[in-house]
């Protein structure tokens, strides 16, 4: 095969998937790693594509808008609220981020009392206010209307003030190499600093968030406790899991 073939090819597979690791575009095409980190070189300087650690990420690929994401994977995503929401007793303090699986940790938490509730999320906020004697503080802040959130600074001045008992962040990515990305630098400097602002930090994912890449890596991940998902993560993400200091929780889909 040409280099140009082999290089429109990788193109290709990066765009349709929207991130593909070194391995799996050496497991397709059948040549030396050495030959594919010169292809996506080739590919990035030529703006084609974003050269990523172990990868690549296309640029024609963002996050889709929150309704999209919310009947993407549903069921998954309730198994997962679900289970996560098992962590959380009565009365307890809780950091809630944006997106459609926290948005199912949100809606399972609706069988709860006296919650104290900090969110950037306007859904989540709209779910658990005034319910059950909950006390809710909505984070400030532009509001962005893909994710229905506010980001930026004054989010972040108003979440320092805060530390609560758990916080619930979901991903946009976690890469082969069991990095946490998300899609945008203020979704990603948020959700660090929620990360350390709580005992007990879970992430949420689905398994469609396995072994895949964002263009932004988050800080403290060390800090998660618990990552909750809907299947067992496989390939190199799953070894790069196992590594780290928390709790895999696989739901099994059945209500509580």
């Amino acid at each position: 095969m040409l280099a140009e073939q082999r290089q429109s090819l990788i193109l290709a597979m990066v765009n349709q998937r929207g991130s593909l690791s070194i391995t799996e575009i050496q497991r397709k095409l059948k040549v030396s790693r050495e030959t594919i980190r010169r292809d996506l070189m080739l590919l990035a300087d030529r703006n084609a594509l974003r050269k990523a650690y172990g990868g690549a990420l296309s640029l024609e690929r963002s996050e889709p808008e929150i309704a999209v994401r919310e009947v993407t994977n549903a069921e998954g995503k309730r198994a997962i609220g679900r289970a996560a929401a098992g962590l959380v007793p009565d009365g307890a303090s809780v950091i809630l981020a944006s997106g459609s699986t926290v948005q199912s940790v949100a809606d399972a938490l609706l069988a709860r009392h006296g919650l104290t509730v900090f969110t950037n999320s306007i859904v989540n906020c709209g779910k658990l206010a005034g319910h059950n004697k909950n006390r809710v503080y909505m984070l400030g802040g532009e509001v962005q209307a893909i994710n229905g959130a506010t980001l930026g600074r004054d989010a972040m001045t108003m979440l320092a003030h805060y530390f609560a008992d758990f916080v619930f962040v979901g991903a946009g990515a976690i890469s082969p190499s069991g990095w946490l990305m998300d899609y945008t630098r203020e979704e990603g400097e948020l959700h660090s600093q929620m990360l350390q602002s709580a005992r007990t930090a879970v992430v949420v994912a689905d398994h469609s968030k396995f072994n895949r890449y964002a263009p932004v890596r988050l800080d403290n991940f060390e800090k998660v406790t618990h990552l909750v998902t809907d299947r067992r993560p496989e390939g190199p993400v799953a070894s790069a899991l196992a590594a780290l200091p928390l709790e895999l929780l696989v739901s099994d889909g059945q209500p509580r």
